[in-house]
């Protein structure tokens, strides 16, 4: 398991059924490096803390909001038209390096936040995910179980 959260993601999110459910938790509202960062924590066994649950989320969701989510909004809203306008296309490819990169900032600020929390020797694994999934876990209970599964089949 690669200890640091980017290399872990990249892992991570390479596995079956893990892109997917990432995708539908997004489409529910969830934010995807937040998560990644969930079963990151469970998987290095560091013990619940509702606190610090809060504190990646003041962390995660401003940068996610201010920065990912416009770059993705664009992306997004240029993808009909960049099918037939080969420079749009090119921007558009562009724009999602840039998303990457910015989605990849973010899980090293996430990082940097936790890497001196202690990990414990026995702990109950989920519980990070479950509660930084936020109402994506209602939405898609599903995808959530995925990342769940995936996550203790990797540990």
């Amino acid at each position: 398991m690669p200890s640091d959260l980017w290399s872990f993601t990249l892992d991570f999110y390479a596995r079956p059924g893990v892109e997917q459910a990432c995708l539908a938790l997004q489409a529910s509202g969830g934010n995807v490096c937040a998560l990644l960062c969930g079963v990151w924590l469970d998987q290095r066994r560091i013990p619940f803390d509702p606190i610090r649950a809060e504190e990646i989320r003041q962390l995660a969701t401003p940068w996610h909001d201010e920065v990912v989510g416009p770059l993705r909004a664009i992306r997004t809203q240029w993808k009909a038209a960049a099918a037939t306008d080969e420079e749009l296309d090119a921007l558009r490819e562009r724009l999602k390096v840039l998303e990457l990169d910015a989605e990849r900032e973010l899980l090293v600020r996430l990082q940097r936040l936790v890497q001196d929390w202690p990990d414990q020797a026995m702990q109950t694994t989920g519980a990070w995910l479950e509660a930084l999934a936020g109402k994506a876990a209602s939405e898609a209970p599903d995808a959530l179980h995925v990342l769940q599964r995936v996550g203790q089949d990797a540990a």
